[in-house]
């Protein structure tokens, strides 16, 4: 067998060396790339964790509120046909004459009655009555215009006429009170 030289063992040393750093540069990229797919694995399942989260974290919120205004206003349209009762038993007492009071004391005094609890029945369950006055100015969030009228000494928008009263449910609007309104121009 021929000898080597020195140089053809040094190529082949290096050679060896080359293809074992060729070996290890594949198993590290390998494991790099299993790694970088490990970690993009993970931020992807932590985002889906994190909208998860917050997504469930809304729906409680919402769920909460919705709750807060079942019990608030879900009541509302038993309110609203109520109204009719309040305003039938005021108009019973508005009239009624002098006369009849006499004759009919006892039983007046059962509308007034009734009457003063049905308004604390709505008091107690947030219920406020719009009460406007004449010479108010018209406001459409909590008055409806039935009428309009030119009346000497009032300005446009002042109410002249309360027709019927108003009523709201904490802060929404069961029924608008009914008013009349002075068109007046420049008066």
């Amino acid at each position: 067998m021929a000898q080597r030289s020195e140089d053809e063992f040094l190529d082949d040393i290096e050679k060896a060396e080359a293809e074992e750093q060729e070996n290890e540069a594949e198993d590290y990229s390998d494991e790099a790339i299993e790694l970088d797919s490990l970690r993009a694995e993970r931020d992807e399942l932590k985002d889906k964790w994190m909208r998860a989260l917050a997504d469930a974290e809304n729906s409680r919120k919402r769920a909460d509120k919705d709750r807060r205004e079942a019990e608030q206003y879900g009541g509302s349209k038993f309110a609203r046909d109520m109204l009719p009762v309040y305003d039938n038993l005021k108009r019973a007492l508005e009239v009624a004459t002098e006369e009849q009071r006499q004759s009919f004391g006892p039983l007046l005094e059962g509308v007034e009655l009734t009457l003063r609890e049905l308004v604390n029945v709505f008091q107690k369950h947030g219920i406020e009555r719009i009460t406007p006055a004449e010479g108010d100015i018209f406001d459409p969030q909590l008055h409806q215009a039935m009428f309009e009228a030119p009346v000497p000494g009032t300005k446009a928008g002042q109410i002249i006429q309360v027709s019927g009263e108003g009523f709201m449910l904490y802060d929404r609007l069961l029924r608008p009170a009914q008013v009349g309104v002075s068109s007046n121009t420049g008066e």
